[in-house]
């Protein structure tokens, strides 16, 4: 029963992923932004408010004890980067070689990736820092929260600024179908216009986190056989399920050589959750140093700094982001053994 309601929520993040990407390509190219922004900005909110939502509910939550409650919480903030520095990249990269081979080279917009990825790194610091900043000093944690939202807000403008030249350099977003909501309705002649692409945009975000909450609720089923902790379980289980609409988003652009999409989808995602996640827990949850914590937080950074340090070094090809996929089994030996 478990696995055919895991199965099923699959099914519905499958459509609801093809619908939201076809969408938001419609949309992009009426905006007249550039992949960066369609990728980093538009995807990674839009795809990440399923794991956002986690860490939120479990904090307000009544319907656990504050110990549990606060251990999904810093699981689930910062299981998110973690899921997506490693096993993300590694299964776009998996699908990826499927379609394209291990030779194939990937093309994302350099410099947008780029700043993606050095503002996560700033911001996951950040958070990794006020680890070890001691309860007591509330104003301190106060403080280092407020500069995390402000570093989000910094990137946002950054990226946005950027859209202009870079549509002019030929990476505006661009529509590779027709919208499926005109398809569907061929026969009704429904016009092809913003309101028709912000429904579509709707209903395949809706049918993410649906898909999202009943993949969640499969897997903490089984999670049960398992036996690990709360915070284990926030740190590798949720993750899997929340992080689906990342997963899925990016692997279909790779696989249509949308590289920019597909890499925006997931380091903006990164930048998302490494700030503005990490300032809700710094503030309202303990955001102490434990084993697993410690372990996630260092092999995020190692992960995401190598993906930047490949990128600078020259050509980015499949081959290179095993090392990422390498990171998440080194976590899964550090928290299971």
């Amino acid at each position: 029963m478990t696995l055919g309601v895991l199965l099923i929520a699959l099914l519905v993040i499958l459509i609801g992923a093809e619908t939201f990407t076809n969408a938001l390509e419609h949309l992009g190219e009426r905006l007249k932004i550039s992949e960066g922004v369609t990728g980093s900005i538009f995807a990674a909110v839009g795809t990440a408010l399923p794991e956002t939502m986690v860490p939120i509910v479990a904090i307000l939550s009544t319907a656990s004890t504050q110990e549990v409650r606060e251990e999904v919480s810093v699981g689930a903030i910062l299981g998110a980067p973690l899921m997506l520095s490693t096993l993300t990249l590694f299964l776009m990269t998996v699908f990826a070689v499927h379609k394209r081979g291990w030779q194939d080279e990937f093309h994302p917009e350099r410099s947008g990736l780029t700043r993606d990825l050095q503002w996560f790194l700033l911001a996951f610091a950040m958070s990794a820092a006020a680890i070890f900043v001691p309860h007591q000093a509330t104003w301190m944690r106060a403080l280092i929260a407020l500069s995390l939202v402000l570093v989000y807000f910094i990137y946002l403008m950054l990226t946005i600024r950027a859209s202009a030249s870079l549509v002019a350099d030929g990476h505006a977003t661009k529509a590779g179908e027709p919208l499926f909501l005109v398809r569907l309705m061929g026969r009704i002649n429904v016009p092809e216009n913003l309101f028709t692409v912000l429904v579509q945009l709707g209903m395949g975000l809706a049918l993410i986190v649906f898909g999202a909450h009943g993949f969640v609720q499969g897997v903490e089923q089984l999670s049960a056989w398992l036996g690990i902790s709360a915070l284990a379980l926030a740190l590798l289980i949720v993750p899997v399920a929340t992080e689906l609409p990342e997963k899925i988003n990016s692997i279909i652009w790779i696989r249509k050589r949308k590289d920019t999409l597909a890499f925006g989808n997931i380091t903006g995602a990164m930048v998302f959750q490494g700030s503005l996640l990490p300032a809700l827990g710094i503030l309202l949850t303990p955001w102490e140093p434990r084993r697993e914590v410690m372990a996630g937080l260092a092999l995020t950074i190692v992960a995401s700094a190598y993906l930047l340090f490949m990128l600078r070094r020259g050509k980015l090809r499949p081959k290179h982001l095993l090392f990422n996929g390498f990171c998440y089994l080194a976590y899964l030996i550090t928290v299971l053994i």
